[in-house]
C-alpha cells in the first residue's frame, strides 16, 4: 500500500506542507500581500520524493484551499505558474506577475 499523502496549511511557517505518511515531502510558501492578495513565491519537494507527483498534489490542494478562502493569488513561483497554466482551479482569482518570463520557462517537472 502506498504512503498516504496529506496536505496541511502551516500558518506559523507561512506555507502549505505535503506529508508522505509521517514524513515532510515538500512545501509551498505563501505571503499575504494584504487582506485580499496572497503571493506564492516558492515550492520545494524533498529529492527523496521526486517523480511521485508531490508538487502537483501540493499545488492542487493549496490552490483549492486559497480559492475557498477568497481573494487572489500571485503565482511568482515558476512551478505554480506552470501548474495554473495547465489546470483550472474553480473559484481561484489569479493576478499574474508582471514578469512572465520565469513562469513561461517553467517546465512540467517537479519543483526544486
Amino acid at each position: 500500500m502506498a504512503d498516504e499523502l496529506t496536505v496541511t496549511r502551516n500558518d506559523d511557517a507561512r506555507r502549505y506542507e505535503i506529508h508522505v505518511g509521517d514524513e515532510l515531502g515538500g512545501f509551498l510558501e505563501f505571503r499575504a500581500i494584504d487582506d485580499d492578495r496572497t503571493a506564492l513565491p516558492h515550492t520545494e519537494v524533498d529529492p527523496a520524493f521526486k517523480g511521485r507527483g508531490l508538487g502537483s498534489a501540493l499545488a492542487s490542494e493549496a490552490l483549492s484551499d486559497l480559492a475557498r478562502r477568497g481573494g487572489s493569488v500571485i503565482p511568482s513561483c515558476p512551478f505554480v505558474a506552470h501548474y495554473l497554466r495547465e489546470h483550472d482551479v474553480p473559484g481561484l482569482v489569479i493576478e499574474w506577475p508582471n514578469d512572465d518570463a520565469a513562469a513561461d520557462s517553467a517546465g512540467p517537472g517537479e519543483p526544486s
